[in-house]
């Protein structure tokens, strides 16, 4: 068995300003950083055998705080990027629907079906972090890892994990620095955890 631990990077200023971020490099907020911190002075389990992240620094800087802790440098994956937003990033979801009233309109009630203008599908979002994701647990039986990434497409892995469409991609919730734990096994996935943000009031999970 393989168990992956998937987390979603910790607050930054367009997370507070409702910004699409996609594939643009946006860093943590102060928020960000001290919620990294209180996820490494608690992470919810005591060893880890490899740490893999998006290089994304929102990412990537939410994996190195955690890393500290366990003495693992941090492996780069760009595989694990966001889902690329295309002429959304950088926009408000109201600015996104004045300017594309219909396709907005597919983002939540159709996100299956969703075309985003010069940007990616939830498919190709998915089939990209589960190829990855099944190179990982090929290669890591026995072994706990974790994945820092982010909130769409970590969606898509747990849509996955639960054997569950992408037309109800939105059913999922991912808070900055959520935490969801998924055990894979003879080709089989067991979601354990999903995310939990308990290590921001300093309780730690029972896994």
């Amino acid at each position: 068995m393989t168990r992956i631990i998937f987390v979603r990077h910790g607050q930054t200023e367009w997370n507070l300003k409702g910004k699409y971020q996609g594939q643009t490099d946006v860093p943590l907020s102060e928020e960000g950083i001290a919620q990294a911190h209180k996820l490494a002075e608690n992470f919810p389990t005591k060893r880890l055998d490899a740490i893999y992240s998006s290089d994304l620094s929102r990412a990537m800087e939410t994996a190195r705080i955690a890393a500290g802790k366990f003495g693992l440098e941090v492996q780069e994956e760009p595989a694990f990027r966001e889902v690329n937003f295309g002429e959304w990033e950088g926009l408000s979801y109201e600015e996104i629907a004045t300017r594309w009233p219909k396709v907005a309109g597919d983002f939540f009630r159709r996100p299956d079906a969703l075309s985003i203008p010069g940007g990616e599908t939830f498919q190709v979002l998915q089939e990209r972090a589960i190829k990855r994701i099944s190179g990982i647990v090929d290669a890591s039986e026995g072994q706990t890892v974790a994945v820092f990434a982010h909130g769409a497409i970590l969606r898509t892995v747990l849509c996955h994990a639960l054997h569950m469409p992408l037309a109800y991609l939105w059913a999922i919730r991912q808070s900055n620095t959520a935490v969801s734990i998924v055990a894979y096994e003879d080709g089989w996935s067991s979601v354990e955890l999903m995310n939990s943000t308990a290590h921001l009031s300093m309780q730690k999970p029972q896994i």
